[in-house]
């Protein structure tokens, strides 16, 4: 589990991307799609607190794993 203090970075691989939107319906704040062909759109790379748990849900949700989370000590949560 990580640490709620840590600050995330999120990445997305539009190729991986299969579309499905789970990332969009989950963290809308952090997440969008594009109107052409559905796939992801990062809003937010480094979420803020109150937005990090719905972004790391959202990475677990995603299911051609095509959203990465790195999480990094000294954040502000």
């Amino acid at each position: 589990m990580t640490d709620p203090r840590e600050a995330l970075h999120l990445s997305v691989d539009r190729d991986r991307c299969a579309g499905a939107g789970m990332c969009a319906l989950t963290a809308p704040e952090v997440f969008d799609q594009d109107d052409d062909e559905g796939l992801v759109v990062l809003l937010h790379p480094d979420p803020a607190p109150a937005q990090r748990a719905a972004a790391r849900m959202a990475v677990g949700l995603c299911p051609a794993e095509a959203i990465t989370l790195t999480a990094r000590a000294g954040g502000d949560a």
